[in-house]
């Protein structure tokens, strides 16, 4: 079994601070500025044929009749303008498509190499459907925000204020009555989002629920009908439902009557009618001409339109606030030290001296560990669940560094040792099997991408897969999780003859054969035993009859090792092991009798 004192995060006592939305996009600063003053320029000459139309009004109503030329004038202008608006909007546009892939790709290229340097250890807490969230769809959330977001809020609040100004200068008196429905709407809209990233976070929690509520019951409903307990799952499962539809009504409930308020307040229909009542009652007093007030006609609408759209980008900016802070976390990870000049081992032996290691920096997970491995040795690591056997494994392949003491290979600490190296040296096989969505052959050789297929089936025989491989509707060819849907053990063997084939002088085996059945397991450990000339193999198994023929078997409790011998010698010496043994040999008895349908033997 695996240890059940895997970390909850890394080795940080506290985490680490995460990086926020703007320090993310400060690359790309210069260009969104850029683009939000193009936007700028945009907006503002989107009002010119506006206010052509209004000037236009008024040369053709003058008195003494219009003047051709200064129509055509107002007509060229407005003209222009449009074409520069045109031009501006386009070009803000291209330059934040153009920041959006330039972040886009420095982000998945920090988090790439971010990743590639954070402890190993790290991947144990986050699995592959929580990066590729993190690196496809975090990462894509930042489009919405970076390629339109901030040109129409530049555009929401440029445009209002170039047409109440133009407003003003025509009649300040009636550009100020206009202005109060406007004030109101915006303060009522200010009211709406006040509290929205909150609301929106305890939103997603409650959508959580409803989704591993889905799964479990999705995943479980073989089982749970089983046991005849359908109605209990699928009861949890509505339950989930049920809160997320109360908190999501008594949040928007709440919302229904200022969201209509503001709606109403910052209707072009209600700004219209503002300008009719008012502006006739002006034009009646001789206050404003009628000329004049066509202005307010036609720029009014200009006055709420863009406001409308300030909704869906305040969204965009919550949601890409939120993807920012979940990979500013990640980048924020503490990386594990490289050496500035790199070290290279004399052999291949392993030895741990005093080494401690602690996740929280509070409870002790390894104490003490004396521990020495000669090449071309199998040492087997065996203790119950939580003795500290899988952190012990994974410090030999530096998933972290150990809290006390050292652990060397070839005399060399491991963290002086090139990552490159290091991994050229040392290769593990784990419970937690990771296959790309590749082909079988292309996942074999991830560590040698230029084997050739004969190298591939010869390490896939070895590790007791190859057969299975040939039933599949391609062969080596067929893709991972489509054409190749394979079983627990099957998974398993694949990722094991991906070991083989990138042929470490080290390998670690962590339950490496959990998942096979007891044939499967038997033929696998012949092939491993092949392999033991020449190279260092460390095993942990959770049976023990798989290792009986181990040069040295070290037994952990606690964190501690409390025995180390071959296997006759421990059993002999009546301790740790040869309880664990006992009970394995009793266990291995009953499973037997149970196959054979005879009576279980005491």
């Amino acid at each position: 079994m695996p240890d059940t004192n895997t970390p909850a995060d890394a080795q940080a006592e506290i985490p680490p601070p995460s990086i926020g939305l703007g320090e993310l996009i400060r690359p790309i600063r210069s260009k969104l500025i850029l683009a939000c003053l193009m936007q700028a320029v945009a907006s503002i000459a989107g009002l010119v044929p506006l206010i052509a139309i209004a000037e236009l009004a008024k040369e053709l109503f003058a008195d003494g009749g219009a003047d051709d030329g200064r129509l055509w004038t107002i007509a060229i202008v407005a003209a222009v303008a449009f074409v520069v608006r045109l031009a501006f909007y386009l070009g803000a546009l291209s330059v934040t498509h153009y920041a959006d892939n330039d972040l886009q790709l420095e982000i998945r290229r920090q988090l790439a190499d971010h990743m590639g340097s954070v402890p190993l250890g790290w991947f144990d807490d986050h699995d592959s459907g929580e990066i590729k969230k993190l690196v496809v769809d975090d990462v894509g959330a930042m489009h919405p925000l970076v390629a339109h977001a901030l040109t129409d809020i530049t555009s929401a609040v440029v445009t209002p204020i170039a047409a109440m100004t133009y407003l003003f200068i025509v009649d300040w008196q009636l550009a100020l009555i206009v202005l109060i429905p406007f004030a109101i709407g915006i303060f009522l809209y200010g009211k709406q989002f006040s509290g929205y990233g909150e609301n929106m976070a305890k939103y997603n929690e409650a959508l959580e629920e409803v989704n591993v509520g889905a799964v479990e019951f999705v995943q479980g409903i073989s089982v749970v009908k089983t046991f005849g307990q359908a109605g209990r799952a699928h009861r949890r499962f509505i339950d989930a439902a049920f809160r997320l539809v109360d908190y999501f009504w008594d949040w928007v409930s709440g919302l229904l009557r200022v969201s209509s308020a503001a709606e109403v307040a910052l209707s072009p229909l209600t700004t219209l009618a503002v300008i009719a009542g008012t502006g006739s009652w002006f034009v009646s007093n001789d206050w404003i001409s009628a000329t004049d007030l066509v202005v307010f006609f036609v720029l009014g609408l200009a006055l709420t339109a863009p406001i409308l759209t300030l909704g869906y980008a305040m969204d965009e900016v919550q949601q890409a606030s939120r993807a920012a802070g979940r990979i500013g976390t990640v980048l924020a990870e503490p990386v594990l030290p490289e050496a500035a000049d790199p070290a290279v081992p004399a052999d291949n032996s392993i030895s741990l001296d005093g080494v401690g290691f602690s996740y929280d920096g509070e409870r002790d997970v390894l104490r003490d560990i004396e521990l020495r491995i000669e090449p071309g040795t199998l040492t087997a690591l065996v203790g119950p669940s939580g003795s500290g056997k899988s952190t012990l494994a994974k410090l030999l392949c530096r998933f972290w560094d150990p809290t006390a003491g050292a652990v060397r290979l070839g005399e060399v600490e491991l963290p002086d040792i090139a990552r490159d190296e290091l991994y050229r040296r040392v290769g593990f096989v784990f419970q937690e099997v990771q296959l790309l969505r590749a082909s079988v052959a292309d996942n074999i050789a991830l560590g040698r991408p230029d084997a050739n297929r004969s190298e591939i089936e010869q390490v896939a025989r070895l590790a007791q897969i190859h057969d299975r491989i040939e039933q599949l509707p391609d062969g080596y060819d067929s893709i991972v999780g489509e054409g190749a849907l394979l079983s627990g053990g099957e998974a398993q063997r694949v990722s094991i003859a991906r070991a083989l084939l990138a042929d470490p002088p080290i390998l670690v085996f962590d339950e490496a054969t959990s998942f096979a059945d007891p044939e499967s397991e038997a033929a696998i450990q012949d092939a491993l035993s092949n392999l033991t000339i020449g190279r260092t193999l460390i095993v942990i198994a959770h049976r023990l009859s798989t290792i009986v023929d181990a040069d040295r078997i070290v037994v952990l409790r606690d964190g501690q090792i409390v025995e180390t011998g071959t296997h006759d010698e421990l059993v002999d010496l009546g301790g740790e092991y040869s309880r664990q043994w006992s009970a394995d040999q009793r266990a291995s008895r009953a499973r037997d009798a149970l196959v054979e349908g005879s009576e279980v033997p005491a």
